[in-house]
């Protein structure tokens, strides 16, 4: 196995399951974690980009079908990697689409995928690795939601909504798991530079590069604790905007949170994106 480029003492040794781990935010996460020392599964419905993708990083990194909307192939995928490497000491929920556009012009099938992928997903790895980590007494689930748990971008309202569904579950699930010594953590970072975000606007925050992200990961999986906000100012920020009276916040957001349905419109790149949406088995990474 190749020497890791920069081994964490935190890191080293651990097994870490990456889901959509093929491109973008997963694969820049597993590269990440394995150069940190960890041994790293990713994940994903992309049978040849997850198999290109382990062949090129550095480290500890096994391939594995996925696809986070069907429960059996979330369950054999963990058993997968229990059985390569004995545990899944951290499973991080990275797997998301997204469609942008109109409420009213959303079709219902890239409504339904949302809700499919980026909350059940969740659910569905949150359920079945979290049960398995109680009963052992330790683990830790890591998920990369969005600024969108706690903002309402204009365009994004579906997507919106599974990142609000995902924060509160993780907070009920948390309350539950208190004492077991099973750690959760949300990820919520802004705008990204990745496919799932061709062709939107950033807003007041710089445009994230998928690095960003991943070293958020990487330090909250050193340090746990649940919510992570990247840019770090943004969590403090959302919640002093929460206490303006309606008409000052609605004026605030307006200047922070970009209109994604004008970004969008007419874009090329954010048209192939969405029409490749809907093929019957899309990648789920972000």
């Amino acid at each position: 196995m190749p020497t890791p480029l920069h081994s964490h003492p935190a890191i080293g040794g651990r097994v870490i399951a990456v889901t959509g781990g093929a491109r973008g935010i997963g694969r820049e996460i597993a590269g990440l974690l394995a150069m940190a020392g960890a041994r790293v599964a990713i994940g994903d419905n992309d049978r040849d980009a997850v198999r290109a993708t382990a062949n090129a990083l550095t480290g500890a990194v096994a391939p594995f079908d996925l696809d986070v909307t069907d429960t059996a192939s979330f369950a054999s995928f963990l058993n997968a990697v229990e059985r390569r490497w004995g545990r899944v000491d951290v499973l991080v929920n990275n797997a998301g689409v997204m469609w942008v556009g109109g409420f009213d012009a959303e079709p219902e099938t890239a409504a339904a995928r949302q809700l499919e992928v980026n909350l059940h997903g969740v659910i569905r790895g949150v359920k079945l690795a979290g049960a398995t980590m109680r009963a052992r007494g330790a683990g830790h689930i890591v998920t990369v939601a969005s600024a969108a748990s706690k903002l309402s971008p204009p365009g994004e309202a579906t997507y919106a909504a599974t990142k609000h569904g995902v924060y509160g579950y993780l907070n009920a699930v948390r309350a539950e798991l208190a004492g077991s010594g099973v750690q959760l953590s949300v990820v919520m970072p802004g705008v990204v530079d990745t496919e799932l975000a061709a062709g939107t606007a950033t807003g007041a925050p710089k445009l994230l590069s998928p690095e960003d992200v991943a070293q958020a990961v990487l330090a909250v999986i050193v340090r746990p604790r649940f919510e992570v906000t990247v840019p770090g100012y943004v969590g403090p920020l959302t919640r002093w905007v929460n206490v303006l009276p309606e008409r000052l916040r609605d004026y605030a957001l307006r200047k922070m949170v970009p209109d994604q349905v004008a970004a969008v419109t007419g874009h090329s790149i954010r048209n192939d994106y969405q029409a490749r949406l809907f093929h019957p088995r899309p990648p789920n990474h972000r």
